[in-house]
């Protein structure tokens, strides 16, 4: 049975990264490591739901049974997603029991990265045709996480000593289950 890691946090805080470099360094230790973006996801499984609090809950629910289809063949899933809402990750702590992993980035830092131009486009004047209207921790609710099982600040802490944090945190977790 695999131990499942769910990974929040807003857009461009790191998740995505965080968890692709989990996979590769619990792979060198012998570990078999799936990674669930919500990202890649969202253009084929969720493809057909939209950005609405019910379908971005729906979007987390569908995360989780893939999660659960892969389970037998995995030691270590991890699900990246945004996950905005209380409601769905306590979804997937009682359904899955999996760990909930805050990837906490302040949004001045998030503002600079904006690596897909989200930020950008969230701070338009209103009425701009390129305006978006429901970028979560902007202008759409991001329930802060009040019971992570574990919390990185990657707006202040350097991507190589956020990996090794995290690694030693899930090897504990991992190690318990």
């Amino acid at each position: 049975m695999a131990r499942i890691f769910q990974f929040t946090g807003l857009s461009g805080a790191g998740k995505t990264t965080l968890a692709h470099a989990l996979e590769v360094a619990l792979s060198l230790e012998g570990y078999r490591v799936a990674v669930i973006d919500g990202d890649v996801y969202r253009g084929k499984l969720c493809k057909d739901l939209g950005f609405s609090r019910e379908d971005r809950i729906e979007n987390v629910r569908r995360l989780g049974a893939v999660a659960e289809e892969m389970n037998p063949y995995y030691d270590v899933i991890i699900i990246s997603a945004i996950n905005p809402y209380q409601e769905s990750r306590t979804l997937l702590k009682n359904n899955y029991d999996a760990l909930l992993v805050h990837i906490d980035c302040d949004i001045t830092t998030l503002r600079l990265r904006d690596t897909k131009g989200l930020y950008q486009r969230a701070f338009l004047p209103d009425q701009h045709e390129d305006k978006i209207y429901n970028l979560t921790g902007v202008n759409d609710n991001f329930d802060e996480p009040v019971s992570a099982d574990f919390r990185l600040h990657t707006g202040k802490t350097p991507i190589n000593l956020s990996v090794w944090r995290l690694r030693k945190y899930m090897l504990s977790a991992i190690q318990k289950k």
